[in-house]
């Protein structure tokens, strides 16, 4: 059963700064009326830590990556050979209601089809493991850490190993949803078949003018500034 009567879908190719990357995701939680992912890569080696994150924690790693601070929450995530993708639920999509807890655990779900789909024995991670957390939102504070070395509850394992895991904001115009895909195939058409999974209704777009604008001018004002970047 999809998860959405319809999604746009954006696919794109060409890397952008880490900085440009959470900027265009924030750009499209504005600006989508439907819900919307996007499949995206990153220009070079880039780290992305939580909202509640600590700069001082990932300082080490400046002169070999591209650090950014998600809006979203959650803990240390390494780009580069990884699949990132965003997810929008607008405020007016039925799906907005549901817990944000519901909404992690069914996205994750139709990832762990897909990769099924794709001859991968995947599975989430389940709740009733002492080791394992909640899904934090970025208005749940959490420790800074390697988010793939701490699986939470309904990330995605392969063989006893986190590999897919997410973090998620919540704002009054909806829902956003960052995730990473990494230590396992990326081909044979995973992103398409993880699109399906989500809705039977897929429409593929170009990113509007109009978002790359808008995600220029929070890059400046906000990604790309050490004020962001050194917050706490």
């Amino acid at each position: 059963m999809s998860v959405f009567a319809a999604l746009d879908t954006y696919y794109n190719g060409a890397g952008h700064s880490a900085a440009m990357n959470m900027a265009i995701d924030e750009a499209l939680l504005g600006y989508a009326t439907v819900p919307s992912i996007r499949f995206y890569r990153w220009q070079s080696p880039a780290l992305s830590f939580g909202y509640f994150g600590r700069f001082a924690d990932v300082a080490s790693y400046a002169r070999e990556r591209n650090l950014v601070r998600r809006w979203t929450g959650g803990g240390i995530v390494f780009h580069g050979d990884d699949l990132t993708y965003s997810i929008v639920i607008p405020a007016s999509d039925p799906a907005f209601a549901e817990s944000s807890v519901s909404i992690y655990e069914t996205i994750h779900r139709a990832l762990r089809n897909a990769l099924i789909a794709n001859g991968e024995p995947a599975e989430l991670a389940k709740g009733e493991d002492a080791a394992l957390r909640r899904p934090r939102t970025a208005q749940r504070a959490m420790p800074t850490n390697n988010c793939f070395a701490n699986p939470v509850q309904a990330d995605v394992m392969l063989n006893d190993r986190k590999i897919a895991g997410a973090a998620q904001r919540r704002t009054r115009a909806g829902l956003l949803h960052q995730g990473s895909i990494q230590r396992v195939d990326l081909g044979n058409g995973l992103a398409e078949r993880f699109a399906k999974e989500l809705s039977g209704n897929c429409n593929m777009w170009s990113l509007p003018e109009t978002i790359h604008y808008r995600a220029q001018e929070i890059a400046a004002r906000k990604y790309g500034t050490e004020s962001w970047l050194r917050k706490r």
